[in-house]
């Protein structure tokens, strides 16, 4: 019989049930009362008046009106360059201890985005918040006795002056507190080895010592090593290995286009849990079974504001216009998308982070991804988003009755007018003609703004099918393999000729 874990699921029970109801709202109000009034001293809080703010009437909307909104390149060029030269109190007290490496999707040099231990401290909390939310997945007692397999980038961290850099699940991982140590794999040693590929390979030699219960990470690194296990180990699927894998927690990406070939690898269905943690914070984790959206976390140390997603306020590079309205969480709309703003722990402020989102539940603060401001494919008005894109992957994955975990696309001009020229990455066999007519088809039946391009200067869709390795090459020859590193859905025209010149040197290799 589980005896601890019965007392730990028990535990958590008493916990969820004596926690009382929050008021997002209320909280987020107050969690800005409290970021102005540690960064009142600061030089970016003196330069923007916080002291003045803290005695506002509206807080909220004096904030949006006195503090304009930054960007990675704005915030980095006007005040965190100064980090980097030792000086201290620039926009937030003192000076961070880690700097989270962030490379994104754009393949450009890293982001060094602060990280400082009041942000570590509060993704560990973030973290106990999620494990309390378990108590509402009915999960068996057994489970909070199994080990845990977090597969994020290397927690071996590059010492640089006088603070450390890593990719952020590295940095998290690194700060794990003790008692939970013995539960973590693959352990401190393996999770150090810096090369992907010989990590993983360690991961499969051990993986008959070990008893997973549960596996965190970016779904797309998180199949590769299930695959690699399976391999090894000569499996026809992973449960025949770890039989007690009952939960995946995802994140980094939506996990709707990898969850055929995910399921693929399964001998079992299992709980699929949603995160979002990104260089600057855990943002929002999945606390219901009724739904996949995810719960903002509002108490815990990051301020959100809402920009409303309409192309006139986007620029060509993704960033916000000067004029682009903000709202705050009491004045959302379910259904409605946003372009996310933080200010955080860590010293960002009025940050766009670059995702967008819809609120499809206002009281419980619940969300869903639904894609990058940079991904946004408005060539000739046709208005996709991400989530669109998934959707019309979806479909083709249900009509045809194949796996598409990966894809790219770029419009790309050809012969003086538009196409949308789609990379899908199968290994099962399907005729691109077939899936581009379907595309096609699809897109003008669920978008109006599609169907109305298409009618003027959009002269529709071009599919090429190429085996799911490919993307995973191309990110480690122009990134790394593995943490946090995801494919980019949107290319630039300049960005897919590489892609193109790539795709057709390993085709004669």
């Amino acid at each position: 019989m589980a005896v601890i874990g019965n007392i730990i699921k028990g535990f958590i029970e008493v916990k969820d049930a004596l926690t009382p109801e929050a008021n997002p709202v209320e909280e987020q109000q107050q969690v800005l009362r409290q970021l102005l009034d540690k960064a009142k001293d600061t030089e970016f809080g003196a330069y923007y008046g916080f002291k003045e703010l803290l005695d506002s009437d509206d807080i909220e909307h004096s904030f949006a009106k006195r503090v304009p909104y930054f960007d990675y390149d704005s915030i980095q060029n006007n005040w965190w360059h100064k980090l980097h030269q030792q000086k201290e109190n620039i926009t937030w007290p003192g000076n961070p201890t880690y700097f989270a490496l962030s490379s994104g999707t754009t393949g450009k040099e890293s982001k060094r985005i602060p990280v400082t231990d009041e942000m570590v401290d509060a993704i560990r909390q973030a973290g106990i918040k999620q494990v309390f939310a378990l108590s509402n997945f009915d999960l068996p007692p057994d489970f909070f006795e199994k080990e845990i397999m977090m597969l994020g980038s290397s927690t071996d961290l590059t010492e640089k002056n006088d603070h450390l850099e890593g990719e952020i699940s590295g940095i998290s991982a690194s700060n794990i507190p003790s008692w939970f140590r013995g539960y973590y794999k693959p352990g401190q040693e393996i999770s150090k080895m810096e090369d992907w590929d010989e990590r993983v390979q360690k991961i499969a030699e051990n993986a008959p010592k070990w008893d997973i219960g549960s596996i965190s990470g970016i779904p797309s690194w998180i199949e590769l090593m299930l695959q690699k296990v399976i391999e090894y180990h000569d499996l026809k699927h992973i449960h025949e290995i770890w039989p007690n894998l009952q939960v995946y927690t995802s994140g980094g990406v939506a996990f709707g286009p990898y969850e055929k070939s995910f399921n693929a690898l399964m001998g079992k269905q299992i709980t699929v849990i949603d995160t979002y943690l990104a260089s600057e914070g855990f943002i929002a984790f999945q606390a219901r079974p009724e739904t996949t959206s995810m719960k903002l976390i509002t108490d815990n140390g990051i301020y959100f504001e809402f920009v409303p997603f309409h192309p006139e306020y986007i620029n060509p590079d993704g960033s916000l216009t000067s004029n682009a309205p903000v709202l705050t969480l009491s004045e959302v709309e379910d259904g409605k998308e946003y372009v996310l703003l933080i200010s955080t722990v860590s010293g960002t402020w009025r940050y766009v982070i670059g995702d967008t989102i819809e609120f499809t539940d206002i009281d419980r603060a619940e969300i869903k991804i639904t894609g990058r401001t940079k991904f946004f494919l408005n060539t000739v008005g046709s208005q996709l988003s991400v989530n669109k894109m998934d959707d019309a992957i979806k479909n083709l994955e249900d009509e045809f009755g194949i796996k598409i975990p990966e894809y790219t696309l770029c419009a790309k001009r050809i012969e003086g007018e538009f196409y949308h020229c789609w990379y899908l990455g199968t290994e099962d066999q399907a005729n691109g003609q077939d899936l581009a007519d379907r595309l096609d088809s699809y897109l003008m039946e669920a978008n109006k703004n599609y169907k109305v391009a298409r009618s003027k200067a959009l002269g529709g869709v071009k599919v090429t099918v190429v085996q799911p390795n490919v993307f995973y090459e191309w990110n480690a020859r122009n990134k790394k393999k593995g943490g946090q590193v995801k494919m980019e859905r949107v290319m630039g025209e300049e960005k897919f000729k590489d892609w193109e010149a790539f795709i057709e040197e390993i085709s004669t290799t």
